[in-house]
């Protein structure tokens, strides 16, 4: 089995079907036009309401393993990781407690709601202040997987594992063996103590982010997890790190990937992936034989590392060529290209300096220290998108949109990277199609979150269908909340 998960024997002689043609590039996508997933399903409409409960807390974890020390995390639940399902249709109705010793919100990363429920303070609610609660209420157009966070002093926030999963079912066309949630997430911990270490550092902030000490899948050190032996199981992977790119590929397994960002997509054989923060792949694997592991191996440090091992567990599925049942697309509007609008976002550093917030803590105006929110807010600018930094002074004093845009039409943004580092890139409520990329070799899929690369541009193309303000930032967190954060009005 070669180091990209499947040998090339298995990618051209047939162990997956591929649509269209049998040659691939590196990364695996079937050369040519991408075929498209099936159409939606003729389902029973599925209604009602799923009420939910969310209390942000802190609760004590033991992240260092059983006999390490315990960590003081922040969550949604008793659980790491608060998991929220429905069915597609079904209108979630979230009763949200604070009891954190700050304000928070809740971000529904990938869901196209309304633009009250999107969960960014000040620019579509207030923050929720400690001992408050708030009520967020929608109906997801889309089935798939998706996550949801704060969206203030973020670095912190998630850094103590203040995130949840949310899967909307509703997108199998036939059953598979098993459905997993798999979270990636490093931690910034003193190992002998279990005590935090400072979630930012000036190194981290000028370039890649700062990493975490610990690496997780689930809030576990390199976990084994149990797969009905040969099954064909989907295990849905989320990069809910602040930071950390991975380079992702399986090992003595067969796998193949079916959704990007919770969108579909013809089945295609994962080699390696590209896994940036905030960003989801869904991928169906044909687990071990039993008594036979496979793992789930990072490349993109020096060294691999391996994330998990999956053994085979039970009587053996009886064998049969891999070949993975693919989702049932969604109502995503398709972008009409002609006559769109035309966009363009460049990702850049900023001049640097003191942001208002510093001035101010130094002796500045009176008033604009009693208005600023320390929260939202960063001492230093170090980023920028079309050269605005925001929060230049502070997340609570909105600037201009970046543009504004028309209801209902189309438009085709180029997304360009002027730096050295990667920048995960996140537009609020829209899946956009991804049209093309001047270095990666990558089909036309849809996403929400795209990882652009050093000197990288990248265009994509989104229906503006639905009225508000929406952010676009990058989602490496110390990046985001040092300049590189604006948003689009749709009107």
């Amino acid at each position: 089995m070669s180091r990209l998960g499947v040998s090339r024997r298995t990618l051209l002689g047939g162990g997956l079907a591929v649509a269209g043609a049998a040659l691939l590039s590196p990364r695996g996508f079937a050369k040519g036009p991408a075929p498209k997933p099936l159409p939606p399903r003729t389902l029973k409409p599925v209604t009602g309401e799923k009420p939910v409960s969310l209390v942000a807390a802190e609760r004590p974890a033991r992240l260092l393993g059983r006999g390490g020390p315990e960590s003081r995390l922040w969550t949604y639940g008793d659980e790491l990781f608060r998991l929220v399902r429905l069915r597609q249709g079904e209108t979630l109705a979230v009763d949200f407690e604070n009891r954190l010793p700050e304000h928070t919100s809740i971000h529904w990363h990938g869901l196209r709601i309304p633009n009250d429920q999107d969960g960014v303070p000040y620019l579509t609610q207030p923050p929720v202040k400690p001992g408050e609660r708030h009520a967020y209420r929608f109906t997801p157009p889309d089935a798939g997987t998706f996550w949801f966070h704060p969206h203030c002093d973020t670095v912190s926030q998630l850094g103590r594992g203040l995130a949840g999963v949310m899967i909307v079912d509703g997108d199998e066309t036939r059953p598979y063996d098993a459905d997993l949630v798999l979270v990636l997430k490093d931690w910034r911990l003193d190992e002998p103590s279990g005590d935090w270490l400072p979630f930012t550092t000036t190194r981290g902030m000028l370039r890649a982010g700062t990493f975490g000490t610990v690496r997780s899948v689930n809030g576990e050190q390199a976990p084994t997890i149990k797969l009905p032996a040969g099954g064909d199981c989907r295990l849905r992977l989320l990069n809910l790190d602040s930071t950390r790119v991975g380079d992702l590929s399986f090992e003595g397994m067969e796998a193949a990937v079916v959704a990007i960002d919770g969108a579909p997509v013809a089945p295609f054989p994962l080699t390696d992936w590209r896994l940036g923060p905030a960003m989801r792949i869904d991928v169906v694997v044909r687990a071990p034989a039993p008594g036979a592991t496979g793992r789930l191996v990072d490349y993109f440090s020096a060294k691999p590392v391996t994330l998990a091992t999956f053994a085979g567990e039970g009587e053996g599925r009886s064998a049969r060529a891999f070949d993975p049942a693919p989702l049932s697309r969604g109502a995503i509007p398709e972008p009409k290209l002609k006559g769109a609008g035309r966009l363009s976002f460049a990702f850049a550093t900023a001049t640097g300096g003191k942001s208002k917030l510093a001035a101010a803590a130094e002796g500045g105006d009176a008033l604009d220290q009693a208005l600023l929110d320390s929260l939202c807010a960063s001492e230093t600018v170090n980023w920028s998108i079309n050269r605005e930094s925001w929060p230049a002074g502070d997340h609570s004093r909105v600037p201009p949109p970046l543009f504004t845009l028309r209801e209902g039409r189309t438009y085709v943004a180029e997304l360009t990277n002027e730096t050295p580092h990667v920048h995960p890139i996140h537009l609020h409520g829209f899946t956009f199609k991804v049209l093309k990329s001047t270095r990666a070799d990558t089909p036309e899929h849809f996403a929400d979150t795209v990882l652009l690369t050093p000197k990288d541009r990248i265009t994509i193309a989104f229906v503006a269908d639905r009225p508000g303000d929406w952010m676009v930032h990058c989602h490496l967190i110390e990046h985001q909340e040092t300049g590189m954060m604006g948003y689009v009005k749709v009107a």
